[in-house]
């Protein structure tokens, strides 16, 4: 009785440290496509920073998301009406709080990173200071 307890005993062992040595699988990549979205009016832009600020939310439940802007992000004015109803290329300075925004972005270590921005309207009240 005793050999058999020792033989189990070393074939459960024997399959652990088999199991241990099979190799992982490895770590799944990043999304490269963009994973969230926004939707809201531009609270404060940030040309050298390459920042903007969007405030968005629904009823009460309101929050601002800052985004990082590489060079690189294609930023559009959907009332442009460029090719293929693309809407016409702006720059980031063009951008000015109260513009109401759509944008794809990602999360980074660094921070949320724009990949897309298209303007598609403008806030008409509140947005200029009246003295």
């Amino acid at each position: 009785m005793h050999r058999v307890t020792l033989l189990s005993l070393a074939s459960l062992i024997a399959a652990c440290a088999l199991a241990a040595q099979q190799p992982t699988a490895p770590p799944a990549a990043r999304p490269t496509a963009p994973h969230d979205s926004v939707r809201g009016a531009i609270h404060a832009v940030d040309v050298r920073a390459r920042t903007l600020d969007v405030t968005t939310g629904v009823g009460y439940a309101l929050r601002v998301v800052r985004l990082q802007v590489p060079a690189s992000v294609p930023i559009t004015d959907k009332k442009g009406g460029g090719r293929g109803g693309q809407g016409e290329t702006i720059k980031l300075a063009e951008l000015k709080p109260g513009d109401v925004i759509r944008a794809a972005f990602g999360g980074r270590p660094t921070g949320f990173v724009a990949y897309t921005i298209e303007r598609v309207g403008r806030m008409e009240a509140g947005v200029e200071s009246k003295p």
